[in-house]
């Protein structure tokens, strides 16, 4: 344990620099708001063609390798509090997937060069977009160690520091030289030097929680056995999440691509905000799961879902209401080259938030699947859904453009939540139940 967290004992209030709560949602927030920021100013800087290229490769594609190098690691890794894998295997698995992410983007993106789907620069960029997003993974394997060591308020500066420095260097890269694929490359390189001034070397002046041990093989298939069923499930959770977006991608192009995921954005961003009222009523749904509380159970689980389902709600009706406006503003910032290229969307854009709505709504059902141990429930609704996306999407987008794309999206979260509401409240759940608190769910969708 470190110096740090103990002196956090005592009830004593944390300072400004080392409070864990302020910190981490610091960090977290503009995590998430990165992905927004970017596409829209790419997509100002760059053009349509630049700023497609950019919103699929940072958030789509490059998200999905993210997970893959990822692996569901986090929540294991930071409940390990008994020090039964060292950060050094930790780190060494990571090193293992981010590696496997490594060669299924580069086959990725070799297929589509040979097979004509992408350019040479378009293969290129979306390379380092990828390598980024890798990178971001192996990141994260030292934030996880500077929070399980009790130093999260680090996590949270390094996460901050590290999106920020990111950021700028893209920003002012692509600003001076109009060129995406230079401002790619200096993204990596910040990101490389960030890692090295607010992951490295915080978590080194910290202290482990054991012995340092390396990764033998029996520890790999162990830990491969524990995260592999919860990566599955991430992995197939974005992709049913990501599908329309693949598809307009694939069947429009970048420039109409940047379009659609500049529209989509706010949509996931329901999922953040229904993230900060499902994440903080967990533990105590827990304790009242655990020790067999039924009745109070369901109170809360039925509390926790009006909240998300309010949230959702009136979101969904200001989209309604102010989507037409700010629309307007949103072509108006870009330039005269986008008019009516989004307000012609108006209701692309109010069936994505209500897409979202409902993905926020099949989250807080996921958590409470977890939660009751329930996790086949969750890998069958993710399995089915990948399936009806791979073989339905690229049809509808095709036969629909945005729209039908929008309500590709919106049934499949429909479909989701539905699948997970029914599965997730049977009887007798509460006969001789067990559970964890950790989820899951990656924070970086």
């Amino acid at each position: 344990m470190s110096v740090e967290s103990v002196g956090k004992q005592g009830g004593q209030k944390p300072s400004f620099m080392k409070n864990d709560v302020l910190w981490n949602g610091i960090g977290s927030m503009c995590y998430a708001l990165a992905s927004m920021v970017l596409a829209f100013f790419v997509l100002r800087l760059g053009g349509e063609e630049q700023g497609g290229i950019f919103g699929f490769g940072y958030s789509t594609l490059g998200q999905q390798f993210f997970i893959v190098a990822y692996f569901g690691l986090r929540p294991f890794h930071i409940t390990d509090m008994k020090g039964e894998f060292s950060f050094r295997q930790y780190r060494q698995f990571r090193s293992l997937t981010g590696g496997l992410a490594l060669i299924f983007a580069l086959a990725f993106l070799l297929f589509q060069y040979c097979t004509g789907s992408y350019t040479g620069e378009k293969a290129l960029i979306l390379f380092f977009l990828c390598l980024f997003k890798i990178g971001d993974a192996f990141c994260d394997v030292y934030e996880s160690e500077l929070q399980r060591r009790g130093v999260l308020y680090k996590a949270g500066q390094s996460m901050f520091l590290r999106t920020v420095f990111s950021v700028l260097a893209l920003l002012i890269f692509l600003g001076i030289t109009k060129n995406l694929f230079l401002g790619a490359i200096a993204m990596n390189l910040a990101q490389v030097a960030s890692f090295f001034l607010f992951s490295f070397l915080p978590l080194k002046a910290t202290m482990p929680l054991g012995e340092e041990k390396s990764l033998s093989s029996s520890d790999l298939a162990k830990l491969w056995k524990e995260v592999f069923t919860l990566f599955l499930s991430v992995f197939l959770d974005f992709y049913v999440f990501s599908s329309s977006k693949y598809a307009v991608d694939q069947v429009y192009g970048s420039s109409r691509s940047g379009i659609f995921n500049l529209l989509f954005m706010p949509g996931n961003f329901i999922y953040l905000l229904a993230n900060f009222i499902i994440r903080p009523a967990l533990p105590h749904l827990a304790i009242l799961f655990q020790t067999g509380k039924e009745k109070a159970f369901r109170k809360q689980e039925k509390s926790l879902f009006k909240k998300v389902a309010l949230l959702s709600l009136v979101l969904f009706l200001l989209a309604l209401i102010f989507s037409g406006l700010a629309l307007r503003i949103l072509e108006w910032i870009l330039g005269s080259s986008f008019s009516g290229k989004f307000t012609g969307e108006r209701w692309t854009f109010c069936i994505l938030i209500l897409g979202g709505a409902f993905y926020a709504l099949a989250n807080t059902e996921y958590y409470l699947l977890i939660l009751k141990r329930k996790q086949k429930w969750v890998f069958i609704g993710y399995g089915i859904a990948s399936l009806l996306s791979f073989f339905t999407v690229n049809q509808v987008v095709g036969m629909g453009g945005f729209f039908y794309g929008s309500l590709h999206f919106l049934s499949m979260m429909v479909f989701l939540f539905l699948f997970f509401f029914v599965t997730g409240h049977g009887k007798g759940e509460f006969k001789g139940s067990v559970l964890t608190v950790s989820s899951p769910k990656s924070e970086e969708q």
